[in-house]
């Protein structure tokens, strides 16, 4: 009697997990299944664009009213929307139940032009090519880059001789953006010398750094620099020249590139440093290097 009792327990122990199992698959089917059935695109939200219109961002997913919202592939929707609209650098997409798509836009930050088969292109801080002209910004131009087959949307190419004068760009506009520097920089960027780069800050100054460095460093270094001249009262403005192992000289004379740039050298500092009138060749140390 004891053994048959004990049998009927272990009969019941077995049925009891195999019941659990088959529920919680039922439960998982019919979530599925109300998945699949009920959760559809009513309303599709966009956000975060200036560029284009709302209508250009939710026709360029392909993504239609009625769609499922669990059935649709996040991943090659984005890469429709930035292949088809070079203004959007990330496209963000999430769900707000029951049937709401989410798109949350990040554009593309201009940066610089270049002349290329006499048309002006304008570039990003990657170095994609966003259109053909200006657009309507006012950015620094480009010297001493010559692109290849230049077209919308795309990275810019250029030939094996100047690959190293592409990848500094790079370096420094990624090192830019970061400290949100980028919108300083408004009248050039010269990459005809051999091993520095200068670019117009402000109004009045030019900054040399060297071509081949570890920008992230050089451009904190630029920051805590003008920070250091803003609070010894010393003028944005002249040549500030950062490829000096000693730190920062700052020179009177602004240089500027000619119309068809031609290297020039920047003149040696003078012994007698005299920052506060904005003449000396070298400034304090900037805190925090």
């Amino acid at each position: 009697m004891a053994h048959r009792n004990r049998r009927r327990r272990r009969n019941r122990g077995r049925f009891g997990a195999l019941y659990k199992l088959l529920s919680t698959l039922l439960i998982f089917a019919a979530v599925l299944i109300g998945c699949v059935v009920f959760f559809r695109v009513d309303s599709i939200l966009v956000t975060g664009q200036s560029q284009y219109t709302e209508e250009e961002i939710i026709q360029a997913t392909g993504v239609k009213q009625g769609d499922n919202l669990f059935r649709l592939n996040k991943s090659y929707i984005a890469e429709q929307v930035i292949t088809s609209l070079p203004y959007v650098d990330k496209l963000n997409i999430s769900r707000k139940l029951p049937d709401t798509l989410v798109l949350s836009v990040t554009e593309c930050i201009p940066a610089v032009t270049v002349q290329a088969e006499g048309e002006t292109w304008l570039l990003d801080v990657k170095c994609k090519l966003l259109e053909r002209g200006a657009g309507g910004n006012s950015v620094a131009e480009l010297y001493g880059i010559t692109p290849l087959a230049p077209a919308v949307g795309k990275g810019l190419e250029v030939d094996e001789s100047e690959a190293q004068r592409l990848a500094s760009l790079r370096g420094l506009l990624s090192a830019l953006s970061a400290e949100q520097m980028t919108g300083s920089v408004r009248d050039f960027m010269d990459l005809t010398a051999e091993n520095r780069i200068r670019f117009s800050y402000g109004d009045d100054l030019t900054v040399i750094m060297p071509m081949i460095a570890d920008f992230d460093r050089y451009v904190f270094r630029l920051k805590r620099t003008l920070l250091n001249m803003d609070a010894n009262g010393v003028e944005r403005s002249g040549t500030l020249d950062l490829s000096y192992e000693d730190g920062a000289h700052l020179f009177p004379e602004r240089w500027l590139p000619d119309p068809q740039p031609t290297p020039v050298s920047t003149p040696e500092p003078t012994s007698e440093p005299t920052p506060e009138a904005g003449q000396g060749p070298q400034l304090p140390a900037a805190q925090g290097e």
